[in-house]
């Protein structure tokens, strides 16, 4: 089915669109009577607004997965863009709608939609329950923005722990860069300790230096729990055991934990190979 604009002029050969139709404000508010009826009664599902807003980006976008599905089933197109590029995917992740993600998924939503300068990826706009089922999906995990380069450095950024877990745990390379800089500079800026001793538990490099040749430290405030983390791993080696689970990720990837369980050793040294949810904690430090 092809895009209609809606209440269309032209400007040379370039097409104008104006206005809002009832079927997007039914889709906005989630009256799925109304929306059932318009669609009965032929409007198009595939109207665009100005911005090349359909009504199925207005469901998602709002969270509406019963209009979603309405609008779906009359034809809509999954992955038709805005002028910014922003899929109905990308708008249901940004609005932490599950239900969206996962409808939008079993109509064949692309989930690594080509980027712009202006978009970013459905799992760089995911929140933690759709982190998951966007990497069950196929995500890839160093699909880079050009802001923020790949998702585990906004998820840092925007001070997401479990994100940045998630991300980790699925295989998300710690010390991926974006014009030098690494997650744990973000990390850093933040002043988040249990964020930076996940990323450090995973292999992040506390030494490296980004385009202005600072390291995560110096982007902390001198004496600040954050500084004093990092000064610590600065100062000291790590332990066995980090080196040893390190050692594992980078070798058996995210298989890691169904192969470890697979082994025949001793719960002891399972645990000890595995990662812990519970880093060093601070006091540690002095």
């Amino acid at each position: 089915m092809e895009v209609t604009a809606a209440r269309r002029s032209f400007l040379c050969d370039i097409g104008f669109w104006a206005d809002r139709t009832a079927l997007h404000e039914a889709a906005s508010h989630g009256r799925t009577l109304q929306l059932k009826q318009l669609i009965e009664n032929g409007a198009s599902v595939n109207m665009v607004t100005v911005d090349n807003i359909t009504p199925l980006h207005e469901a998602c976008i709002q969270a509406h997965p019963s209009c979603a599905r309405l609008l779906l089933e009359a034809g809509a197109q999954v992955d038709v863009r805005t002028i910014h590029g922003s899929t109905p995917l990308c708008n249901a992740c940004a609005a932490g709608s599950l239900d969206c993600v996962e409808l939008l998924l079993d109509y064949g939503a692309k989930v690594n939609p080509s980027l712009t300068a202006l978009t970013a990826s459905p799992l760089h706009e995911a929140c933690i329950q759709v982190v998951r089922l966007l990497i069950a999906s196929g995500a890839k995990l160093e699909a880079f923005d050009v802001h923020f380069g790949p998702p585990l450095h906004i998820a840092c950024a925007k001070e997401h722990l479990n994100c940045v877990k998630e991300l980790l745990t699925a295989g998300a390379n710690v010390n991926s860069v974006k014009f030098h800089e690494i997650a744990l500079h973000h990390a850093a800026r933040v002043g988040m300790v249990e964020m930076i001793e996940l990323l450090v538990e995973f292999g992040a490099n506390v030494y490296a230096s980004d385009n202005l040749g600072r390291k995560p430290i110096d982007y902390t405030t001198p004496a600040s729990p954050s500084y004093t983390c990092l000064r610590f791993y600065e100062s000291n080696p790590l332990s066995l055991q980090q080196l040893c689970r390190i050692a594992v990720r980078r070798m058996l990837g995210t298989r890691a934990s169904e192969v470890l369980s697979q082994l025949n050793i001793s719960h002891r040294i399972n645990s000890y190979l595995q990662y812990c949810d519970r880093p060093i904690s601070l006091q540690t430090y002095t």
